[in-house]
């Protein structure tokens, strides 16, 4: 009898998403325009661990075949975004990717592969290169690519308009929520948090970032072999001050660094990719140490000290893609993981399509149009645990 209670007393959700990061936000509001939606998100701040320590840009050279689809799919969306987003959300920042002298081939094959979705991008030689950056160093470069539309995001204005809209939908958010317990019943869900509220829903959207095998493992799912990794970010002044606040950012194909202009400070990393479980990433020191002696052999902003520093976490799967949709072993229940450093850049087009699976339906036509196949991003695919080559 006290059972059946407080089953009555339960609140009733047609989709219940764990996570409050860009990736649960996103799908939330796309779910949220046809279900009522609840949003649990463990932390008491939204956005805590890894959306808001991003690097904020637009990249659409960035990644393989499938995160250039989602990004590329997700241009018409940021620049002209619904009513529910207050402010620009992307403004200029071309990117200029480089390769060290002997990586040449490896930039000219990324050319010839990003063509067809980015058809303005521009091979670049030594002296073309020092023209758009001139703090390069003489003789380091071999061969640069250029991306004149690379954006700069406004990820905090894109992760509040999606709050905005989930709301304004009628959609739940609730903070200071983890999930405890994760039941299966015969038509719906029964969602426990550790405050011992219980909530239910037909379907379970996991978008925990990198929590999202340990959710999994609650709704006794398979892990996906979900692997966080840590990338740490630091500060330095630049020698032009104002002066270098137009220049593009700059980063090796190679991956040993990236610096991007701040006002008068550069925001750098190693890009590291050191694996670390899912926790309040701190900066690694080592890797800062690193990227500090490259920036200063390939460029001369003369790096002495940093003013600030902090670390995110990008988690994926070993094959670098997303994974998106059903669960084939467990009714009900949907993936949304696996983003990596491309959840921002991503989120429309991807929470499009992981709604419309949600929903049982295909693909959006525009993003099958680019290439992207719902295959490619299924939970436990063919290939999922082979390690990329992007």
């Amino acid at each position: 009898m006290v059972e059946q209670e407080m089953s009555q007393e339960m609140s009733q959700y047609d989709v219940i998403v764990i996570g409050g990061g860009i990736a649960g936000v996103s799908i939330g509001y796309e779910l949220s325009k046809s279900s009522r939606v609840c949003l649990l998100e463990m932390e008491s701040t939204l956005a805590f661990h890894t959306t808001g320590r991003s690097a904020a840009t637009f990249l659409e050279t960035y990644g393989g075949p499938e995160i250039r689809a989602l990004t590329t799919g997700s241009r018409a969306f940021l620049e002209n975004p619904p009513e529910y987003f207050e402010s620009e959300l992307m403004t200029p920042r071309p990117l200029l990717q480089f390769a060290k002298q002997g990586r040449g081939a490896v930039i000219e094959q990324l050319h010839a592969d990003v063509l067809p979705l980015v058809p303005d991008a521009e091979l670049l030689t030594p002296d073309q290169v020092a023209e758009i950056f001139p703090l390069v160093a003489p003789g380091y470069v071999e061969r640069g690519m250029y991306e004149p539309g690379a954006m700069e995001l406004d990820v905090a204005g894109l992760h509040q308009g999606y709050v905005r809209g989930l709301r304004a939908h009628g959609g739940d958010i609730v903070k200071s929520a983890p999930v405890v317990g994760l039941t299966r019943g015969p038509e719906s869900w029964t969602v426990e948090t550790a405050d011992g509220e219980r909530r239910s829903a037909a379907t379970i959207v996991n978008a925990a970032g990198a929590w999202g095998d340990v959710v999994g493992e609650l709704a006794g799912a398979k892990p996906l072999g979900l692997m966080p990794l840590r990338r740490s970010i630091f500060m330095v002044r630049s020698p032009q001050g104002a002066d270098s606040k137009d220049l593009p950012i700059f980063g090796d194909i190679d991956q040993s660094f990236y610096v991007k202009p701040e006002g008068e400070q550069f925001l750098c990393s190693p890009a590291d990719e050191t694996p670390c479980p899912p926790s309040d990433a701190k900066a690694d020191e080592l890797e800062i140490a690193r990227a500090i002696d490259e920036i200063n052999a390939a460029t001369s902003i003369g790096v002495r000290s940093i003013s600030t520093s902090w670390a995110g976490l990008r988690t994926f799967v070993p094959d670098r893609n997303f994974v998106v949709g059903p669960d084939p072993e467990v009714p009900g229940f949907h993936w949304f993981v696996g983003q990596g450093g491309y959840g921002i850049q991503t989120a429309p087009a991807a929470a499009m399509a992981g709604a419309a699976l949600v929903r049982g339906e295909g693909l959006p036509a525009d993003l099958i149009s680019r290439g992207l196949e719902a295959a490619r991003l299924a939970p436990h695919r063919p290939g999922m645990s082979d390690a990329a080559d992007h």
